[in-house]
């Protein structure tokens, strides 16, 4: 992709996918559903994804899998708000910049 992902876009594209799931979801699925939208590295999300919990609008638990544990995240309280946020402002944002490229002239 050649724009750049800001940190909020990248935090709200996290809790879209974290918050699809509502038993919570593991960290290498999230990644797979974050890379259908953009290129990110697990070294990325995994730091956005430790920053999330600690803000909050995570929740972090470990259940067992294949003889290891697995780390799932799941959305809070918190993060529902902040992701409502996100969405309102992606809306107006998106269409200003929708209408920007529908009146170019190419």
């Amino acid at each position: 992709m050649v724009f750049n992902t800001g940190a909020a876009l990248l935090d709200a594209i996290v809790l879209a996918v974290v918050s699809r799931d509502q038993e919570g979801t593991y960290g290498y699925k999230i990644t797979q559903d974050v890379r259908n939208v953009i290129e990110i590295s697990e070294s990325t999300l995994y730091p956005v994804l430790r920053r999330l919990q600690k803000e909050e609008c995570l929740e972090v638990y470990d259940l067992a899998f294949d003889g290891r544990n697995r780390r799932y995240y799941k959305i809070t309280e918190k993060g529902r708000v902040q992701l409502n946020l996100y969405k309102g402002e992606w809306e107006g944002y998106s269409q200003k910049i929708s209408r920007i490229f529908e009146e170019a002239h190419i």
